[in-house]
């Protein structure tokens, strides 16, 4: 068993800086927290820590090996990801600021747009599920820290951790960035909150469709 902790606490080691560093996943929680709320935020989170399960468990099955082996399936997913990160970010650019209706009767900006908790899960675990990058990394981790004795079992254990850190994490930046200040900051710029989120989904699009295999 101190064998297995070992091994976990490896883990968490190195996966403790990807979760923190900047990315598709950190932004899709950022806009989805300014643009959606608090609500639809956690449910992308859930949505985020679900892909990486995905990621960890056919990474252990073995399917990460052929994946990172085969130009053809890596390019599938890349050019896929592409695609959905260039999507999410010309609708974020054309997005129309949210209105909401003050004591006062008057209209402001800055409310949560309706958005179904399908959609809000949907965006996060297709942004994780569809960057390639995962394959390498979990492949590197898991080859390099776990023992090939590890049983299966305590593997996906590993996995359910990693997972369960991820999330709790984006939903601590969920509830950060829905506190009320944080709100009334944010509402006062939501067009170009709309338009700087849509600039960075193309340019994490265009970045994966330089990265090449291997």
């Amino acid at each position: 068993m101190s064998a297995y902790l070992l091994e976990l606490a490896s883990l968490m080691a190195i996966f403790s800086f990807a979760i923190v560093s900047p990315g598709a996943d950190l932004a899709m929680v950022m806009r989805q927290s300014v643009v959606h709320g608090r609500r639809q935020a956690i449910v992308t989170s859930f949505g985020i820590g679900t892909a990486l399960m995905f990621h960890v468990t056919y990474t252990i099955l073995g399917l990460g090996l052929v994946i990172s082996q085969s130009i053809y399936l890596f390019n599938i997913i890349k050019w896929c990801g592409v695609a959905y990160l260039v999507y999410i970010g010309v609708k974020a650019l054309r997005s129309r600021p949210a209105e909401i209706t003050a004591a006062d009767g008057t209209e402001e900006r800055g409310a949560p747009r309706t958005q179904s908790v399908l959609r809000a899960f949907s965006l996060g675990f297709l942004a994780n599920a569809l960057n390639p990058k995962p394959v390498f990394f979990f492949l590197s981790i898991f080859s390099t820290v776990v023992s090939a004795h590890t049983p299966m079992a305590i593997k996906f254990g590993y996995g359910l951790v990693m997972a369960g850190c991820l999330i709790a994490w984006f939903v601590g930046v969920s509830f950060f960035l829905t506190t009320p200040r944080m709100r009334t900051a944010f509402a006062k710029a939501s067009r170009w909150i709309d338009r700087a989120s849509g600039v960075v989904f193309i340019a994490l699009g265009i970045k994966l469709a330089t990265q090449r295999a291997g």
